[in-house]
């Protein structure tokens, strides 16, 4: 199988664990896309959606989904996402796009929070090769750097080829990309950059996913929260 195939057969798998007429999280990503195609093709299945990413609001409304404001909805059935890298203890980090904030908000408001991944992107322990990203108040930015220095952090602010300064989120904020090597507490690690004044969220999701699907070419295995 090819990567498209992989992601197909993961997203078919998803579709089995949605409840009709009920509400449901979608992330970012082309496997979330096969998602969609296969819960339109479904006839029976009625649901709405609610979504951090501009990208799946835009496919949803384009294949006939009822699309919800994130902030009239206070519980979801299940939420399904994509991320960088997940561990065997269901830590992940996500979001190149920069969407964390939304997209964690949308994971705690789930019932189920599902990650949808390759082989590849599972770890039995966060390797942090990607680096972790935090959403910030612009007035915090240089602040935010000292104190991620303190703890042993590599922090670049996010820019764009496409604009001159920070590429800025859809809340107004400024995103720093923050390498750290040789973590030995995940759990502390984001705690840690929660308590720093002035970050809104960061990308090291170590709470609230329930479940991941990783599908390789023998199949797809589910590894759920103990």
């Amino acid at each position: 199988m090819n990567s498209d195939d992989l992601k197909r057969e993961c997203a078919k798998e998803a579709l089995k664990y949605i409840k009709n007429n009920s509400i449901i999280g979608l992330g970012g990503g082309s496997t979330i896309s096969y998602l969609i195609d296969y819960i339109r093709e479904n006839r029976n299945l009625n649901v709405k959606v609610v979504t951090p990413s501009f990208k799946t609001k835009m496919l949803c409304i384009d294949k006939g989904l009822e699309v919800l404001h994130t902030c009239v909805v206070d519980e979801v059935s299940i939420a399904f996402d994509g991320c960088d890298e997940v561990d065997e203890e269901l830590n992940a980090l996500k979001s190149g796009g920069g969407i964390h904030t939304k997209e964690k908000l949308i994971a705690s408001m789930a019932e189920d929070y599902v990650l949808l991944v390759d082989k590849a992107k599972f770890s039995k322990t966060l390797t942090f090769k990607h680096p972790v990203v935090l959403e910030v108040l612009p007035d915090a930015l240089k602040y935010v750097e000292k104190k991620l220095k303190k703890i042993g952090g590599v922090p670049i602010l996010r820019t764009s080829a496409a604009k001159d300064g920070g590429t800025i989120t859809e809340n107004g904020n400024l995103l720093i990309d923050t390498d750290f090597n040789n973590v030995t507490n995940i759990q502390e690690l984001e705690n840690n950059l929660k308590n720093i004044s002035g970050v809104i969220d960061t990308s090291l999701f170590t709470k609230v996913v329930t479940k991941v699907l990783i599908t390789d070419e023998e199949g797809t295995k589910v590894i759920s929260k103990n």
